[in-house]
């Protein structure tokens, strides 16, 4: 007899209401003589569980039967399954009989009001396969063994120890200790291929966090933008930074430090942005694209 098939049939009936025994036997794969067993272990385990003959019976708890739950509030309950929520997108093979165990525990309803996928568009199960690879290999303390396309427009085989799974800005990374460059490092998983699960272990590190150092400086920049991008300013630029002009164009302003992160995010608009402030950034851009023209009316 299975301890954790009891308490899936329990936590069945606390969300259900009732069930019959063909019902239970199909949903855990197993006799309706084993249902009826189950039902009398938890019945003499105290638990007040109860068949109904006839045709609208079935097998019940009493209606007063309730599990404690009343040490989180009816809000901190949903934030929990709302969590569960998310961290199934993740493909946590776990998680969907987690979040039935505990809306039946909670008596709460899990609508599917949510939706989180931190997958490419077209590679869900490419992307989920390799997040469950590196998840088993961080778990098991498992060296893996990949190609890594770098920054430079080359690749290059590593072989690391895993160490910890990062989701930071918009992006998923792994944290480990490369082997090939006895180092530590921090690999985005977009730029992982040929992933292979190793056989040899190790015994993990932890991995070295960041000295304190005093943030960059940041200036003003104050942007124009065409309508025709409109989309961009407001998936990137907080709404309160923008205003709309009687034309149709955009303008936004942020705080940001200028370094050859911002030359090359302002490139990428083409002909969509104008540069307000300050007039020294100007200058720099309209380098650069002087500098591509140049390159590409005369390519070496």
């Amino acid at each position: 007899m299975s301890d954790s098939r009891l308490f899936k049939i329990l936590y069945y009936l606390l969300d259900k209401g009732r069930a019959t025994a063909p019902e239970l036997a199909a949903k855990f794969e197993v006799s309706q003589r084993t249902i009826y067993r189950d039902i009398d272990a938890l019945s003499s385990a105290g638990i007040p569980v109860y068949a109904e003959p006839g045709r609208n019976g079935g097998i019940c708890l009493l209606d007063d039967f309730i599990l404690d739950r009343a040490v989180l509030t009816e809000k901190e309950k949903q934030e929990i399954l709302t969590s569960l929520q998310g961290i199934l997108a993740t493909g946590y093979a776990s998680g969907e009989e987690m979040l039935t165990k505990l809306a039946a525990l909670f008596h709460v309803d899990t609508e599917n009001w949510l939706e989180v996928d931190f997958s490419r568009w077209g590679d869900f199960a490419l992307d989920n396969t390799k997040f469950e690879t590196l998840k088993t290999a961080v778990i098991q303390h498992r060296e893996i063994k990949f190609i890594y396309a770098g920054t430079n427009g080359t690749s290059s085989q590593r072989t690391v120890c895993p160490l910890k799974l990062l989701y930071k800005s918009k992006g998923w990374y792994l944290k480990a200790f490369c082997l090939t460059k006895q180092d530590f490092r921090i690999f985005k998983l977009n730029r992982i291929s040929d992933l292979e699960l190793l056989t040899q272990t190790f015994v993990p590190k932890p991995y070295p966090e960041p000295e304190e150092t005093s943030p960059p400086a940041c200036q003003r920049i104050v942007l124009s933008f065409t309508r025709e991008v409109a989309y961009r300013v407001y998936d990137e630029f907080d709404t309160a930074r923008i205003t709309c002009q009687d034309n149709g164009s955009l303008t936004a302003s942020a705080e940001m430090p200028v370094d050859a992160w911002l030359i090359g995010y302002l490139l990428s608009f083409g002909t969509q942005v104008a540069i307000l402030e300050p007039q020294y950034l100007r200058e720099i851009v309209a380098e650069q694209a002087l500098q591509i023209y140049k390159k590409s009316i005369n390519p070496e």
